[in-house]
């Protein structure tokens, strides 16, 4: 029996440093390492700079000497008869030599080199690169971006377009594979090729590409399509010792399902159909990314007549009586409310201040475990302030109380975020369901009865949070808050309110969230006697 010889070498990535913090789950992180690409680059032409004054050094001694030589060596004897030139010949030979061959043996490198050692600590590493390849992947899903706009960086509202090389694309396409991603790395692999076809200068070989491209196909159950690519590999390289036995392979199971008959044929071409995009856990996926792009929004005109924009004094509040507050009817049910110019653009940047060197990973609670965990369909940096550490903090947390009338002595302290490329969390619940009843446990305020959150950031491109369960989406805009609440008036969840933040396309996305519990809440919004009130 023949079998296929199919499996590839997985290049090295770039290899692991010793400090690492998760740089690509955030673009306020990131900005950091732009700076020390930046003093690394200097150090270069530092060191460039040396090399070249060395070189200088080199050049204006070797043409002094070449002038020197042509004309000694016409008249040897004449020329050293001159004890001068007898002394100099001498002396050059046993000093001015050694020390030229000092200054080449000279190393110009210690400077940088020594810059880029105590720099690399704070390199990204394996899994910073391979996160931000699936990140690229997600964004390319959700937007329904095909891969050669992806590689030529036509996104919406880019300030600095960039786009992938033929390299870029083979290495999307190679982390796809190693995560048996075989639709991804058909893609990748695909636009790595086009590239190289259309001439594009590359490290890649097109044997490579084609080996990796012809398998991810064949995987997916297109074999005319993996043995066309195939003999094209051959072509290129006949002693390819893989892509023969392949050949071979793939004639074999095609001669064997030619003598077949031909209603067990067409069931071999229904087991060979196109897998497609792998499937994953979220059973709303379709649901949520098309809310992402804009498309499945449930909001009729009729029900749109009745959202509305007011100004709204927080119940009398003293600091909003002479200045409401700008409220707008972002949906109807769940009730979520926008509140315009909420948040002041110093205020925002103390609070970026504040939470920058605090950021770290985002977690989720393990509903079984109760552990906090990272997770990958939630791609951002967080840190948690208190009222006591700044005024401004003090102050953003009133504003929030006085705003919904609601105690936030009990509530959360005020969590920054700032997500990363493609950074999202996908949907989810903020209040403990009653399967998690250990949810909130330690904190003893009971469960979260409503969401504040601040847009501290415009996103260019995406990032919208969006409530699949009712085809609601809210859209990022600086200085504005939206609330709603989780908890029915009876104390019971309110499911509506599962919600997602949308992959950022393009920009940096900072929030901030204030969780309040129900625990001082009983007088301020009392309980209802049915259940979904």
């Amino acid at each position: 029996m023949m079998t296929i010889c199919l499996i590839l070498p997985l290049l090295g990535l770039f290899s692991l440093c010793c400090a690492h913090t998760d740089f690509f789950t955030s673009i306020g992180h990131m900005t950091d390492l732009l700076n020390t690409e930046k003093d690394l680059v200097l150090s270069l032409k530092d060191y460039i700079k040396a090399e070249e004054l060395k070189l200088a050094q080199i050049k204006t001694w070797a043409d002094k000497l070449d002038q020197l030589t042509d004309t000694a060596t016409k008249d040897p004897e004449g020329f050293l008869g001159h004890p001068v030139n007898a002394f100099k010949l001498v002396k050059r030979l046993n000093t001015e030599w050694v020390q030229l061959e000092n200054l080449v043996l000279k190393d110009m490198s210690d400077g940088f080199i020594s810059n880029l050692t105590v720099q690399r600590q704070y390199f990204p590493n394996d899994e910073d690169q391979t996160g931000a390849a699936k990140a690229l992947i997600r964004l390319q899903d959700t937007y329904n971006l095909d891969t050669d706009t992806l590689s030529k960086g036509n996104l919406p509202g880019v300030k600095h377009k960039s786009s992938l090389t033929a390299e870029d694309c083979f290495e999307l396409g190679k982390i796809a594979y190693t995560e048996a991603d075989y639709y991804h790395t058909e893609l990748w692999m695909e636009q790595a090729l086009q590239q190289l076809d259309s001439g594009e200068e590359s490290t890649i070989d097109k044997v490579l590409v084609l080996d990796y491209l012809s398998y991810a196909v064949y995987q997916q159950g297109d074999l005319d399509k993996a043995l066309m690519l195939t003999k094209r590999l051959l072509q290129l390289d006949p002693e390819h010792q893989r892509g023969n036995g392949n050949l071979r392979y793939f004639q074999y199971i095609m001669s064997k399902e030619e003598n077949k008959t031909d209603s067990t044929l067409s069931d071999g071409a229904e087991s060979r159909a196109r897998k497609g995009r792998p499937k994953d856990h979220l059973p709303e996926r379709q649901k949520y990314e098309k809310l992402c792009r804009g498309e499945g929004v449930k909001m009729t005109p009729r029900r749109q007549k009745k959202l509305f924009c007011r100004y709204y004094d927080g119940n009398r509040s003293p600091s909003f009586i002479l200045s409401p507050s700008k409220q707008e009817d972002e949906w109807d049910k769940p009730r979520i409310v926008r509140y315009h110019d909420i948040i002041s653009n110093e205020e925002i940047a103390k609070v970026k201040e504040l939470a920058k060197p605090r950021l770290r990973r985002a977690t989720i609670s393990n509903p079984v475990t109760g552990v906090l965990e990272t997770a990958h369909y939630r791609i951002s940096k967080s840190a948690w302030l208190s009222s006591y550490e700044d005024p401004v903090v003090a102050r953003i947390n009133r504003r929030v109380e006085e705003v919904t009338g609601l105690d936030v002595s009990t509530a959360e302290e005020l969590q920054v975020a700032n997500y990363g490329v493609g950074g999202q969390y996908e949907p989810h619940f903020d209040f403990g369901r009653k399967d998690e009843p250990d949810a909130f446990k330690e904190l003893g305020t009971g469960n979260r009865i409503a969401t504040w959150l601040f847009y501290m950031s415009d996103v260019e491109a995406g990032g919208a949070t969006v409530f699949p369960e009712v085809g609601a989406a809210v859209y990022p805009k600086k200085g504005t808050a939206v609330f709603w609440y989780n908890l029915f008036e009876s104390g019971e969840g309110d499911y509506s309110t599962r919600h997602a933040a949308c992959p950022v396309l393009v920009g940096n996305k900072w929030v901030s969230n204030k969780w309040i519990h129900e625990r001082g809440q009983e007088f301020r919004r009392p309980c209802k006697l049915s259940e979904l009130e």
